[in-house]
């Protein structure tokens, strides 16, 4: 029902004409191609991760620790932490983008941001200490 009040108008503009000024169209592109190119770069770091699991499975700290402190190793599992860890907050951002709206958008980033952050941090450093501690042993090893 509409208001008897009110004149009806009609605006007669064209679809692009509605479209402008509500975003590029182009916006996302570097996150998406961001989004592709971790994916990539993870499945070789994700098999090698695999293949060592099995290769080290049932072995003592002592040479899980010594096989840290490896540069190689050490190299790998510092890249596959901080790629997980990107991807993951790259991923979360687009459902937060898509599904939550409104004033709670930006905390619920932030939020999610720092918890990625911290995550990724905790995995940093504990594949530092591998390797630092792994370095050590074989150090006093061979002294």
């Amino acid at each position: 029902m509409s208001n008897p009040k009110k004149p009806h108008v009609t605006v007669m503009r064209s679809q692009l004409s509605r479209a402008r000024g509500l975003g590029s169209g182009q916006a996302g592109v570097g996150h998406w191609w961001a989004e592709r190119a971790s994916a990539v770069a993870l499945v070789p770091l994700s098999g090698w991760f695999v293949i060592q699991v099995f290769r080290l499975a049932g072995a003592s700290q002592p040479e899980v620790a010594k096989w840290g402190a490896r540069p190689f190793n050490t190299t790998m599992m510092l890249s596959l932490v901080i790629l997980t860890f990107y991807h993951t907050q790259l991923g979360l951002q687009v459902i937060i983008d898509d599904y939550v709206h409104g004033k709670a958008h930006l905390p619920a980033g932030l939020l999610m941001k720092g918890i990625v952050f911290l995550l990724g941090l905790f995995g940093t450093v504990s594949v530092l200490k591998l390797a630092l501690a792994g370095s050590s042993r074989s150090t006093i090893a061979a002294g």
